[in-house]
């Protein structure tokens, strides 16, 4: 198709704001164009485009549509399309649209890669190894798709060949930051500790500040037991894409910094997981304790009935309530007051327990307990949305079967969600009293704990419930992944002291640790 000198002219000038980021200038003179010449395919990729950098997908998407229409063989809007519906997670569209694209141009490194990242994403690991190893040999020097089989490498615990693909990676581009903390990742989880920390601080000498790679030194380095060093980094977590729940609330006040909290009220935000917030209120009676005059704390509404009675908090509300709530002089993350105070593993405020079951829910639990026995409290299942959920959860009721032979032990279920099948329906010879479907919140779980001699649970909320209420609980860690406030090596923990017990899986197998745990019982005492 001819185009004429003007047109030419508008195009030039389009492709020179759209370098220059005005995209939406750029976009109205392609549209001239395309009144001109709607069938011409370059300027509808252009138009998509510059739809795409605009957020407007559904338009880029129709362009894109509209080139294929015109040119079903033109690879790089197939390919486009795969960009785009890997950003909505339209994960199955995209990977049609990769293949498509590969289809047409089979030396696409490119979008073999991106067809990888959407297989991952779709958990067809074995394809995606194949996708991303057929991107190395059309392009061998492609840093970014030897990172990412690292990535897939060490999610299948082959780690000696992750970490091959990572240095790959970064022979070819040794400043690659991204790399850097996916390897320190590697070396953290199979506890080559100190040379973790020194690709993480490789990824900050070439990106100053990253958040991804200052979150997992922190990380790192509170798991160490580094907390003075650690707790500034940790700060990150609020600019890491990978903790995308701790997100600042939406208040004309400032966050606290460490400022004297004499005389000063003070909004308490939630961030993280449930066992999160029951470790972190122990805080609120320090900060009482500081002059604080009033404290409003602000927790999910399945913690809220749990909360409303802790010592140092004047009003416990939910998110939502939180915009109808008078100002504050500060706010600060929940997960922030370690730092502001200093915390230290020897300066913990450990006093137990700081939280007390409600006399109302234990009077209604009680009559649903077992009158004899020991009674002992499982939870073998975390959410199965957690990060490290594939290590930290044993596969089922069932792994714990050697626990039945110890005699004279009731077990309560206190399973919600995942799990909860094992529960109602359970192995042979397992017989166990299911309480958690009607568990309603955290309340209702603190008034069951409060009743049993001991917890056994894998490492998620119960557990810290558990501790904060000054019960004994045992807690099975993974050997991959294991959580920082676990610290190495330990078996107790200074956030629970005298009440929490620390077993700890060696690979990836819970055969010894369960061994473990039947001679404990034969020994324990109520």
């Amino acid at each position: 198709m001819n185009i004429d000198p003007a047109t030419q002219t508008n195009i030039r000038q389009a492709l020179s704001l759209y370098s220059g980021g005005r995209f939406t200038e750029a976009l109205a003179i392609i549209k001239r164009v395309l009144q001109l010449h709607p069938a011409n395919v370059d300027a509808l990729n252009f138009a998509a485009a510059c739809s795409l950098r605009m957020d407007r997908n559904l338009d880029a998407e129709t362009y894109w549509r509209r080139v294929i229409k015109e040119k079903p063989e033109y690879a790089d809007a197939h390919y486009n399309l795969g960009l785009l519906f890997q950003k909505l997670k339209r994960f199955q569209e995209a990977e049609a649209a990769y293949q498509r694209a590969i289809a047409i141009r089979p030396d696409n490194a490119q979008a073999h890669c991106n067809l990888g990242v959407v297989l991952v994403e779709l958990r067809r690991l074995a394809e995606a190894e194949t996708v991303y190893r057929r991107a190395i040999a059309i392009r061998p020097d492609y840093a970014e798709v030897h990172g990412n089989l690292g990535n897939l490498l060490r999610e299948l615990k082959r780690f000696s060949e992750a970490e091959a693909a990572y240095q790959r990676s970064l022979a070819i581009r040794p400043d690659y930051a991204d790399v850097h903390t996916h390897l320190g990742l590697l070396l953290q989880e199979i506890k080559r500790f100190s040379e973790a920390e020194a690709a993480y601080r490789r990824a900050l000498a070439v990106r100053p500040g990253c958040a991804d790679a200052s979150w997992y030194l922190s990380i790192l380095l509170l798991y160490l037991g580094r907390w003075p060093e650690a707790w500034p980094l940790y700060e990150a977590r609020y600019r890491s894409e990978v903790t995308r729940g701790t997100t600042p609330p939406s208040v004309g006040y400032p966050q606290w910094r460490g400022e004297s909290l004499q005389g000063k009220s003070l909004l308490i935000w939630p961030e993280q997981g449930f066992g999160d917030e029951i470790q972190f209120v122990r805080y609120l009676p320090v900060l009482k304790a500081q002059g604080a005059t009033r404290i409003t704390l602000v927790c999910r509404p399945e913690l809220r009935p749990l909360f409303q009675s802790l010592t140092g908090a004047d009003v416990v509300i939910a998110p939502e309530g939180a915009r109808n709530t008078s100002a504050h002089d500060f706010w600060t993350f929940l997960l922030s007051i370690p730092l502001h105070l200093g915390t230290t593993p020897d300066s913990i405020p450990a006093s137990l327990p700081y939280l007390q079951a409600r006399q109302d829910r234990i009077e209604s639990w009680r009559p649903r307990l077992p009158e004899t026995g020991v009674r002992v409290g499982l939870v073998w299942k975390g959410r199965a949305s957690h990060k490290n959920d594939s290590n930290r959860s044993l596969p089922g009721l069932a792994t714990l079967a050697p626990l039945w032979g110890v005699p004279g032990l009731s077990f309560i279920s206190l399973q919600k969600g995942q799990g909860e099948a094992d529960a109602i329906q359970p192995p042979l010879n397992q017989p166990i009293l299911h309480l958690g479907s009607d568990i309603k919140d955290f309340a209702d779980s603190a008034a069951i704990v409060a009743q049993l001699d001991l917890v056994i649970s894998v490492d998620t909320a119960i557990a810290h419930l558990a501790g904060a209420l000054g019960k004994p609980c045992w807690v099975l860690l993974p050997g991959i992944g294991t959580d920082w406030r676990w610290m190495d090596a330990r078996v107790d923990s200074p956030w629970y002291p005298g009440v929490m017990r620390l077993y700890r899986q060696e690979g990836s197998d819970w055969t010894e640790i369960v061994s473990e745990m039947v001679r404990s019982l034969l020994d324990w005492k109520p």
